[in-house]
């Protein structure tokens, strides 16, 4: 099969939706199909070239803003885009944007089935613009857009959880979905068979990690303000995995509690590569999750890939909580109370804890991405013969 992603640049790091873009071409090519890039530079390698290159579009005065968050928008190229349509069989959209508004227009002209994947919720990016985020009829406004654009001129929109799918539904999308996860590639766990030696000493620091970008929608200050209600806040080391915008409002705050005696152990920022956060993962007593906005939630499925029990955020504009396999590792967004009240749970029961972590080793082997891709295939298999059959 050969299959052409759109998106406005693969090569941008710091947000997922072109990390999984990544992974899943690699995964795409691998199980031996062909695949094409339309996307604008690589400015770190500008060696490295997507198939269909397309020029960067900078926006006036807000440009800071959106590198902030990771990404670059491109200017549509005709003229190219339609040479790059011509080649595939089926057309992949990343994003609900301009380029790929006007791919859609050229597939129709061209008869090419096209589908595309829902990554962003609306609230990602008026979040990035402060008290925006809280104005839903602009975050109203903008889903419609993107479904009267985008969405509902696709043959096939992939959800990459139930939240996304009942989200489309409230908006009366037309497109049929499919429920695909974006996949995890298939790391075996470093975790231990057995627990350390000290793992129930009541002296030991109980090490809770939040992996994730530091930013506004992620919420870790929830994290920080449950300490202040847990009873076992002077035995957590809290460690927290990332970079991102708020960055220093959040060691500002982790700092102030460990100065006013609320941990006894100073938080650790720390940025990881792949192998690093694997081996955080394995070590942690607890990961925490407490996004209020989040399509899937990838790095906490990694962490319990590596046997960590999680203790995860549910909202309205996340879905990641459907992952979780108790009740007990579930609490109300932004409640601290309820967060800590989990927190105490889980490490009042070290036993109960390190066999749920290996429940979730095994329950993640669920959203392989080489499962993911092979149903994806099959998403665009449909798209094909819907097509040919009109």
């Amino acid at each position: 099969m050969k299959i052409l992603f759109v998106l406005n640049n693969i090569y941008t790091s710091g947000n997922g939706l072109v990390a999984s873009a990544r992974r899943t071409i690699a995964y795409l090519r691998e199980a031996g199909h062909e695949v094409r890039i339309v996307s604008g530079p690589n400015h770190k390698n500008p060696e490295e070239k997507p198939d269909y290159l397309l020029q960067d579009y900078v926006f006036p005065i807000v440009q800071p803003i959106i590198a902030s968050q990771g990404y670059q928008f491109s200017q549509s190229n005709l003229s190219l885009m339609e040479e790059a349509a011509k080649w595939a069989d089926i057309v992949h959209l990343e994003e609900p944007f301009v380029i790929e508004d006007r791919m859609i227009k050229i597939c129709k002209k061209l008869g090419k089935p096209v589908t595309c994947t829902y990554h962003l919720h609306p609230e990602n990016i008026t979040n990035s613009l402060g008290p925006l985020v809280h104005w839903k009829a602009l975050n109203r406004k903008i889903l419609t857009s993107w479904r009267d654009l985008t969405f509902n001129h696709c043959d096939y929109v992939q959800c990459p959880t139930e939240n996304v799918l009942d989200r489309l539904r409230r908006y009366h999308i037309k497109t049929p979905c499919e429920v695909i996860s974006n996949g995890l590639v298939p790391d075996a766990c470093i975790r231990p068979e057995t627990p350390p030696a000290d793992y129930e000493s009541p002296e030991r620091p109980l090490k809770l990690v939040y992996i994730g970008r530091l930013s506004r929608e992620k919420d870790q200050p929830t994290l920080l303000e449950a300490m202040k209600f847990s009873r076992f806040a002077k035995r957590i080391q809290l460690c927290f995995a990332g970079l991102g915008p708020s960055k220093k409002k959040i060691k500002r705050m982790a700092h102030r509690l460990y100065k006013t005696g609320v941990l006894a152990y100073e938080p650790i920022f720390t940025f990881e590569d792949r192998d690093g956060l694997r081996k955080l993962a394995a070590s942690a007593d607890l990961c925490v999750h407490c996004a209020t906005i989040e399509v899937e939630g990838l790095s906490i499925m990694e962490a319990m890939q590596q046997g960590a029990v999680p203790v995860i955020a549910q909202g309205r504009y996340s879905g990641t909580s459907q992952f979780a396999l108790d009740r007990r590792s579930v609490f109300p967004e932004q409640n601290p109370e309820a967060l800590a009240n989990r927190i105490d749970y889980w490490l009042s029961h070290p036993k109960e804890r390190w066999e749920m972590g290996k429940k979730y080793v095994r329950h993640m082997e669920e959203y392989d991405i080489r499962k993911s891709v092979e149903q994806l295939v099959g998403m665009f298999q449909k798209a094909i013969d819907s097509k040919a059959n009109k």
